[in-house]
């Protein structure tokens, strides 16, 4: 067998497979589909879980699981029981959550918004814009929603804004909902760099062999996916529930990239300056110098 490069793919032999969390989204059933299916050669066997970013956060925090998809906003939480993998997550420009009113032109100050989860990269980026262009910083209650029943949680007005992230950025103008602000614009804006948003890490006792034959499978199943894209459509339709194919194929053209098949140095940059200023801000504990190191 031999992975896209052309080398010699060695089956890593693992006792078990290995416990993977991510979410239903298509951009992760996108990437995770050939690896998920056997396809990748040399890949260890995944025992795959759905499920919300909220809740992939919180078995990060509790370290349950081998992989999970997260968002980078945990990461200083989690970091010295996972590495963080250079491959397989979600870095992009023009990719950045979105603030949604029912009106134009609120004024958030004191107001109720609700978030995907007070741990998630998009509320991350909320606080900072927040604190870069409301009154005092400040908005009132913070409501934790699962990202779904946001958009029509402020339709209803049960909440006067919403946070809202994957494929609300198609769709919210179906509830009848105004964009009041873009909170990747305004990241790209004041740093130039690309929006981190969600991080594959893999559990640090695995060991550097596996870690970096993880790595690696991420990084060929994504090329996978753009080298034979209708392989993985039932997969990812299947866990798509309801949305429209047309937003599905949209999801998957913006938040799969060629960060997904390799950080790089702007993508490490990305990540440690949103961490960076999160900690100056007191946001988030500081991070170690060589926290973002797989091995």
């Amino acid at each position: 067998m031999t992975d896209v490069t052309g080398r010699t793919a060695q089956p890593l032999k693992t006792e078990r497979p290995l416990k993977i969390a991510y979410s239903p989204c298509p951009n992760d059933t996108f990437v995770f589909h050939a690896w998920a299916h056997g396809l990748v050669p040399g890949a260890p066997e995944l025992d795959v879980t759905f499920a919300d970013i909220d809740i992939t956060n919180g078995m990060a925090e509790r370290g349950e699981f081998d992989i999970l998809k997260v968002s980078y906003a945990v990461l200083p939480y989690v970091l010295d029981e996972y590495a963080l993998l250079p491959c397989g997550g979600a870095l992009g420009r023009g990719c950045g959550p979105l603030v949604l009113t029912r009106e134009p032109g609120v004024d958030l100050t004191g107001k109720t918004v609700a978030v995907p989860s007070e741990k998630s990269t998009a509320y991350l980026l909320f606080r900072l814009w927040a604190a870069d262009t409301l009154k005092d910083g400040g908005v009132g209650e913070i409501v934790v929603l699962p990202f779904h029943e946001i958009m029509p949680a402020v339709r209803d007005g049960r909440v006067d804004a919403g946070l809202v992230i994957h494929e609300a950025r198609f769709t919210y103008q179906n509830y009848g909902l105004h964009c009041l602000a873009d909170m990747g614009v305004h990241w790209e804006q004041t740093t130039g760099l690309p929006i981190p948003l969600g991080a594959i890490i893999a559990k640090r006792s695995l060991g550097e062999e596996t870690l970096k034959s993880l790595a690696d499978a991420a990084r060929s199943s994504v090329r996978m996916a753009w080298d034979d894209p209708g392989a993985s459509r039932a997969y990812v339709l299947e866990h798509a529930q309801e949305m429209d194919p047309a937003v599905a194929d949209q999801h998957i053209g913006l938040y799969v990239n060629e960060f997904t098949a390799e950080l790089g140095e702007d993508g490490h940059a990305a990540i440690r300056g949103l961490l960076t200023r999160a900690a100056a801000e007191g946001l988030v504990p500081p991070l170690g110098r060589d926290a973002l190191r797989l091995v």
